[in-house]
């Protein structure tokens, strides 16, 4: 039970990769915020499925690009909770599509989630995340590589990622901050669209010649959620089987 006592934002939490970090942490003992933008129905059979196994989770709406709603969503776990220790800025959107292609809503409909999402987040946990917590921002792996299709998607995270490197420095209070790159994973999101041929190809491009489970990405999660990984900070943790 590593995290025991610990409150917990998971933000995009209901499906995918956040529901499995969500998931895991309430295993060991964190209370859940899962955070959705538009997935009321996942969202709440995630907390369902934690409440069942003797967790404590409550679904939080909240867009994160706009500021008010992720001012709500800290306001809404604290008075629910208490507090917010840990947060876990995992909400993120991918469109796939060569540079030229891509419209002038793609691009701010990417940087609107995966980077000012990050910034609302980073900017309501200087004064409302506890003395000694933990802030996880979930970047990619793709930043590391020249994948075409993926100009956009990769200028955002990598944003992310500088944007971790500076706050660690910033913000203060005992406070850790990294991020977490996983690369490849056997999502919904990651999915969709792909040809069996480019997945095979992907799967061949790491140490394991396979792509990842949501729950190889939510124990590395864990383990940075956790007082153990405390001396980590301002750094990028790739998850990614020797992609990268």
């Amino acid at each position: 039970m590593k995290l025991e006592n610990k409150v917990v934002i998971v933000t995009g939490a209901s499906r995918g990769i956040g529901k499995e970090i969500a998931t895991l942490l309430a295993k060991n003992g964190a209370k859940v915020i899962v955070n959705h933008s538009n997935s009321e129905e996942d969202a709440n059979k995630t907390v369902q499925a934690i409440l069942e196994d003797g967790g404590q989770a409550i679904a939080v709406k909240a867009d994160v690009s706009q500021e008010s709603q992720v001012t709500q969503l800290f306001d809404t776990a604290i008075g629910t909770y208490g507090k917010v220790d840990v947060l876990i800025n995992n909400a993120g959107v991918m469109i796939s599509k060569k540079l030229k292609d891509n419209t002038q809503e793609d691009f701010s409909k990417q940087f609107d989630v995966n980077v000012k999402g990050i910034f609302n987040t980073l900017k309501e946990a200087d004064s409302k995340l506890a003395d000694d917590g933990i802030i996880i921002n979930v970047s990619s792996s793709t930043v590391k590589l020249m994948f075409p299709t993926y100009a956009l998607y990769s200028a955002s995270k990598a944003a992310v990622e500088q944007m971790t490197r500076v706050f660690s420095k910033e913000i203060g209070r005992g406070i850790s901050v990294n991020c977490l790159a996983p690369g490849a994973t056997e999502t919904e999101l990651f999915m969709k669209g792909k040809s069996q041929e480019f997945i095979d190809k992907l799967s061949s491009m790491n140490a394991f010649n396979r792509l990842a489970k949501p729950i190889d990405i939510a124990r590395v999660a864990l383990f940075l959620a956790s007082d153990d990984s405390k001396w980590i900070s301002g750094q990028v943790i790739g998850a990614n089987g020797a992609l990268v």
